[in-house]
């Protein structure tokens, strides 16, 4: 499966200082710093929402994309809430994450999860 080091950063919070001061902050330092080799970030839940809808934030994840930081997005929410097609023009990936989140869990993967 996955590398033991590529990091899953599995994003529910919708809170944008969280995002910015954790999970964007460590998922980009992760990588400029050597600490992971691959850093994944999934937004899932309510975070779907706000990385539809707010400038600064799609700002921040195109920022991380760039620098390698994977975005990906949980298909099911992003349908449910009717963004799909706004995080896809934005160049994210959006896939279906039950499955692959649980082959995570099952096989020890690294995931930090806020």
């Amino acid at each position: 499966m996955e590398t033991p080091r590529h990091l899953h950063i599995l994003w529910t919070n919708d809170n944008p200082i969280t995002a910015e001061k954790m999970v964007f902050m460590y998922g980009l330092n992760s990588l400029k710093q050597g600490w992971w080799d691959r850093v994944t970030i999934i937004i899932w839940g309510a975070t779907t929402a706000l990385a539809a809808g707010d400038q600064t934030i799609q700002e921040q994840l195109q920022r991380l994309g760039a620098a390698g930081v994977a975005i990906s997005a949980c298909k099911a929410c992003a349908n449910e809430l009717g963004v799909t097609d706004t995080l896809r023009g934005l160049g994210f990936e959006v896939k279906y994450w039950g499955q692959p989140l649980t082959e995570l869990l099952q096989s020890g993967a690294p995931l930090l999860t806020v």
